[in-house]
């Protein structure tokens, strides 16, 4: 059972910052942040805690690979899979005893986010069946989602659906509270998390054309930011912030 009672929903009509690659203090007007886990959530704002869930981080994946060489997921001749776009090798979620596992150490994640004084939680890479060169199917990952769902909601943390579009017809099962896109404006994506959310869906948009084609459909009904690519902190050569 999800206690979802419990837990606190993001507002909607409201501006939002994606600040997940370095804190700083919101522009005027912002409702909302996400930071990673590793920052304090915003002062008197909704904030929401980044965790990646299904992949390792670069800087940690010495941790994973001597602490649970297990968990990291491989081929057949022991090679580890990779996202190449972001250098993160991919967990391993394709039993439920390793998914348990995971979720022990995840958790433990979730758990610091909700003592930091978060009030929601987006696990990221919910995709990562996609880019696992067929080790992993889109089954595993949604089982690996439910059960973090079932940690966060039991801290009194509100889950965000991380991208996955084609997650949507498993809100329900999985039990998401709301959605955190990347470029829906590119992909025409925003709609169908609309649909599925209402106003409670968080976008970020790392172009100009993907940030006009949001602002221009769904502004006022979703929260759009453009960011740069870096999501660097304020006072950086490449930062970049607009609203619609």
């Amino acid at each position: 059972m999800n206690p979802k009672g419990l837990v606190t929903m993001p507002p909607t009509g409201v501006q939002w910052d994606y600040q997940i690659g370095g804190a700083y203090t919101p522009p005027p007007g912002v409702r909302v942040v996400s930071r990673d886990r590793s920052a304090s959530p915003a002062p008197g704002l909704y904030s929401i805690c980044y965790v990646n869930a299904f992949q390792a981080q670069p800087d940690a994946t010495d941790w994973w690979r001597t602490n649970h060489p297990d968990l990291l997921l491989k081929t057949a001749s022991g090679e580890p899979v990779i996202d190449e776009n972001w250098n993160e090798q991919l967990l391993d979620v394709s039993t439920d005893a390793k998914r348990a596992a995971l979720a022990k150490i995840v958790g433990g994640w979730i758990d610091d986010c909700a003592a930091k004084g978060f009030q929601a939680v987006e696990p990221d890479n919910l995709d990562s069946y996609s880019r696992s060169q067929g080790l992993l199917t889109a089954d595993q990952d949604a089982a690996m989602a439910a059960e973090l769902v079932r940690l966060a909601h039991g801290k009194g943390l509100a889950v965000g659906q991380k991208n996955t579009a084609e997650f949507l017809p498993r809100v329900a099962k999985i039990g998401f509270d709301f959605g955190v896109t990347e470029q829906c404006g590119v992909y025409d994506e925003c709609g169908k998390y609309a649909a599925a959310y209402g106003g409670k869906v968080f976008d970020v948009e790392y172009d100009d054309k993907g940030f006009g084609a949001a602002c221009h459909a769904h502004a006022g009904r979703i929260a759009i930011v453009r960011r740069d690519l870096d999501v660097s902190a304020a006072g950086g050569s490449s930062y970049v912030f607009k609203t619609c």
